[in-house]
């Protein structure tokens, strides 16, 4: 009767109490047909069910096979998904199957379901860290609107009313903006070490506190620094390597 589901096939049977605990422990099994005894002292009783609750979270769908419909309450209080009746009558088998396979189907859509949601969620998650981590800035120049990676921006340079940036791939944007704006609005790695300089600590590989220079971008390029912003430098130098200070 089973053989007619592909879905279903025979893992193992038991003829004691025991051995039925230790086969469903060990194969986890989806469905258990249970048949009991009218004997009251079966070994093979409802006290499997309850043993069960013992070691599993989640307990396969019992099905409870008796001669005597008087054991239905106590199987179904016990855990019991189904109670069929001997002799079986093949209708109510089918019946029995075809509704436990919409109960896994529809449980494996479900979990379908909340996997890919909790993936799109930790994508969406990692999308956001992404932006925070690495914000944009937009670079206006009249009605050019240039939107740039703000761990690209090598240096900042001041120029009367407008400001020079400098990325790490050697372009250099004009924002009309004054330097001072910048150094309000650009924070974390950023330092204003001179009147007409705001550097990207993140860039720095040398400073040279005889020549008052910053290196930047692999000693590619110099930046000078003021006493004024001394204490900037002494920032970016404990930041880099504490231990030197």
């Amino acid at each position: 009767m089973i053989e007619r589901f592909a879905d279903y096939f025979c893992v193992g049977t038991a003829d004691s109490k025991d051995d039925a605990i230790n086969l469903i422990l060990e194969l986890q099994p989806k469905i258990v047909f249970l048949g009991l005894s009218t004997a009251a002292k079966s070994e093979t009783s409802l006290a499997i069910v309850t043993d069960l609750y013992m070691y599993l979270n989640q307990l396969p769908c019992v099905v409870i096979i008796a001669d005597t419909p008087k054991f239905a309450f106590d199987s179904m209080k016990a855990g019991a998904s189904d109670y069929l009746l001997r002799p079986l009558i093949n209708s109510e088998v089918v019946k029995t199957l075809l509704k436990f396979s919409k109960q896994f189907s529809s449980a494996t859509q479900e979990s379908n379901i909340q996997e890919k949601n909790s993936t799109n969620l930790n994508n969406f998650k990692t999308d956001i860290d992404k932006e925070e981590s690495n914000p944009l800035i937009c670079i206006r120049s009249y009605g050019d609107y240039q939107f740039i990676s703000v761990s690209d921006i090598v240096y900042l340079k001041a120029d009367n009313n407008s400001t020079d940036f400098f990325l790490k791939s050697g372009r250099k944007l004009t924002a009309y903006k004054t330097l001072k704006h910048y150094e309000s609005n650009l924070e974390g790695s950023f330092y204003r070490i001179h009147n007409s300089y705001i550097i990207n600590s993140n860039y720095v590989t040398r400073i040279s506190t005889g020549k008052s220079l910053c290196y930047l971008n692999g000693n590619e390029v110099s930046v000078p620094f003021s006493k004024t912003f001394k204490e900037n430098i002494d920032t970016i130098i404990r930041n880099i390597s504490p231990e030197y200070l």
